[in-house]
């Protein structure tokens, strides 16, 4: 089993910063891709950013020039700092890591959600 934990969301006004972290732990042979997705109220869930285990990441146009996906590969974790956030970031953040287990197998496991509101 692998389970994944996200943290690091809260209540932010507009134009301040977060950092949210998700950390991977149980029958990790390698991580893959590592993502962050959101979900608006009424809203589908959508990509964030992406980084992959080797390459360039890819990050919503949306947030490009305010958000930063990165990853530590020794802690399993993947981070996504949020600058300049506004109040169309509030959001349920959801991180995704395509993970290779122990057992050979291939899979994709989310995170439980960390809540993200933005004050205007």
């Amino acid at each position: 089993q692998v389970q994944l934990v996200e943290s690091g969301g809260g209540l932010v006004q507009t134009g301040g910063s977060l950092r949210l972290s998700c950390a991977a732990s149980g029958s990790i042979r390698s991580i893959n891709a590592m993502g962050w997705y959101r979900q608006a109220p009424g809203k589908q869930r959508e990509l964030v950013a992406v980084i992959p285990s080797a390459g360039t990441t890819t990050t919503a146009d949306s947030v490009k020039d305010r958000f930063t996906i990165s990853r530590d590969n020794a802690k399993n974790t993947v981070y996504l700092q949020m600058n300049r956030l506004k109040p169309g970031g509030t959001a349920v953040y959801y991180c995704n890591d395509c993970v290779s287990t122990v057992w050979g197998r291939r899979s994709s496991y989310w995170g439980q959600g960390t809540q993200v509101t933005v004050s205007s």
